[in-house]
């Protein structure tokens, strides 16, 4: 059994997640949710390298205005990243 609990253990890695509300600039028509989740995948940086998301399994996702990231918790995704 504690085999098993180590393999629950493996299976259910924590992620963390930030959201970044934009209805406010959407409303204003300031900014195009689109374009800003497109200029994410481009520029956010893991390791010193873009365009490396899907290898570090860091997902964007898109709901109407709001976008989410998502990474794994060992990666350590900070918000630092996010907001400069």
């Amino acid at each position: 059994s504690i085999q098993q609990r180590r393999k629950m253990v493996k299976a259910k890695k924590s992620t963390v997640k930030f959201v970044i509300d934009c209805t406010q600039p959407v409303d204003d028509k300031v900014l195009d949710v689109a374009l800003f989740e497109k200029y994410l995948h481009d520029r956010i940086k893991i390791g010193g390298k873009t365009g490396n998301l899907a290898s570090n399994s860091v997902v964007i996702t898109r709901d109407r205005t709001k976008l989410t990231v998502a990474s794994p918790a060992d990666l350590k995704f900070s918000k630092r990243q996010l907001k400069y």
